[in-house]
């Protein structure tokens, strides 16, 4: 049974709930995560530029993006909490040096 979902929101419609994506089901917490991996880095690679700074890509991610987060589905237990923005500042580094 499923116990965790993804919800996408894209951050150019920020705290618009119709705007909300779900992207998925995962039986557990470190699939969901993956998951939400996943779709930073496709954010990411549709946002790059050639010669692009770490610090440009990241503030388009951040207006423009998309946001996956995780819901616990019924008493499922939360890991440590996933922020997309946290690991796109950390791929941003890593995909412009």
């Amino acid at each position: 049974m499923p116990r965790y979902r993804v919800v996408t929101v894209d951050n150019f419609h920020y705290m618009e709930d119709d705007a909300n994506a779900e992207s998925g089901v995962f039986e557990t917490y470190d699939a969901a995560v993956a998951a939400c991996r996943k779709i930073v880095d496709r954010s990411l690679a549709w946002h790059h530029k050639p010669g692009m700074t770490a610090e440009r890509l990241y503030d388009d991610y951040i207006d423009f993006g998309d946001d996956p987060f995780i819901v616990a589905i019924g008493d499922a237990p939360l890991g440590e909490k996933f922020s997309a923005w946290s690991y796109a500042k950390e791929r941003c580094r890593a995909i412009c040096g």
